[in-house]
């Protein structure tokens, strides 16, 4: 059986309901089981590619992997080593301070560490230069889209357009306080915010009236490699499955529907139909867990999602107790499991 994805390993998709209480979206999100030539295939015992060949990737550890650049560096440049295609990487700007909130129901607090992902990326990019770079997910709504739009043209640059952004709501309702953003119309906000990012990626100058944006005659400079720069969408609820099946280039998984997770792709595949797209032209990444179990429970998880139309997959090693080099050996294990 598929189990749901923790939040570590979800990349805080969750929390995507319009309308909801601040104390309710924290609470579903703890609640959780939390096409670039570049990236490895993979292949079955004999070598060969399987069918459908999905893309193999890693998720780096932003919580466990400390302030050390050089530990930061060591480990994308083990990952691109040892033959992983991308690097998938999660986003929080705040983190809220529980002394103060005694029915905090979160899963990270202010004691969490991550990096701040544009900035970290633009580091990987030099240090790790064959890997794909994967947001998942940016928390979209709480940033200033026009300031989205050029950090991640310029990661996508530095690349040479290596780079996913995926996009999701979140749950942190403290982070958007802080932020000046509005936490109770992020769903439908982040709709406007994409088509916006879109347009700033492709067009040397955007004239844009909407409900939340406002843009006179203005484009970013340089323009991004890819035009526009591939965006998927992390979710649970059913308004975020439906937004990624109706607007994005990929869906990241975290949480199934009623009906488990044969039904819940059954949908997104009949939602995409619905808004006038081939399902197979969207990309579905999700996560294993390796920070424990087996190799053969890792390569039944793969075998499980290629089955329900996975295309790319990214290991998870924290929550497995490890520290940097444990971190590392742990990926080399699970690339030569499943590779």
């Amino acid at each position: 059986m598929l189990r749901e994805q923790s939040d570590h390993q979800s990349g805080d998709t969750g929390g995507d309901d319009e309308g909801c209480r601040p104390e309710q979206t924290a609470a579903r999100a703890m609640g959780a089981r939390d096409e670039t030539p570049h990236s490895s295939m993979i292949t079955d015992d004999s070598g060969s590619e399987m069918i459908g060949a999905v893309q193999l990737g890693v998720v780096f550890p932003q919580t466990e992997i400390g302030a050390d650049p050089g530990a930061v560096s060591a480990f994308a440049q083990a990952a691109e080593e040892i033959g992983y295609g991308h690097l998938l990487a999660y986003d929080h700007v705040l983190g809220a301070d529980v002394s103060q909130r005694a029915d905090w129901p979160g899963p990270y607090t202010s004691e969490h560490q991550f990096h701040e992902l544009f900035v970290l990326f633009g580091y990987l990019a030099a240090v790790a230069p064959g890997l794909e770079l994967v947001a998942g997910v940016l928390v979209l709504p709480q940033r200033q889209t026009a300031l989205a739009a050029k950090q991640a043209a310029e990661v996508d640059l530095l690349t040479g357009g290596r780079f996913r952004l995926g996009v999701g709501l979140g749950w942190n309702y403290v982070e958007y306080e802080a932020l000046g953003e509005d936490f109770r119309n992020r769903g439908r906000r982040s709709e406007e915010q994409i088509e916006v990012l879109r347009r700033l990626w492709t067009e040397s100058v955007v004239e844009f009236d909407g409900r939340w944006h406002r843009i006179p005659a203005a484009g970013i400079n340089p323009l991004p490699v890819q035009r526009p720069i591939p965006i998927w969408i992390g979710g649970s609820a059913e308004a975020a499955i439906r937004r990624a099946a109706g607007l994005a280039d990929g869906f990241f998984p975290q949480r199934p529907l009623e009906g488990g997770w044969s039904a819940t792709m059954d949908r997104f595949r009949a939602w995409a139909e619905e808004a006038g797209r081939d399902p197979a032209s969207i990309g579905v990444e999700q996560r294993i867990d390796v920070s424990g179990g087996t190799p053969d429970e890792w390569r039944a998880a793969v075998e499980e999602w290629r089955g329900l139309g996975a295309t790319h997959f990214s290991v998870v090693t924290m929550r497995g107790g490890l520290d940097v080099d444990g971190h590392v050996e742990r990926i080399r294990e699970a690339f030569e499991a499943l590779a």
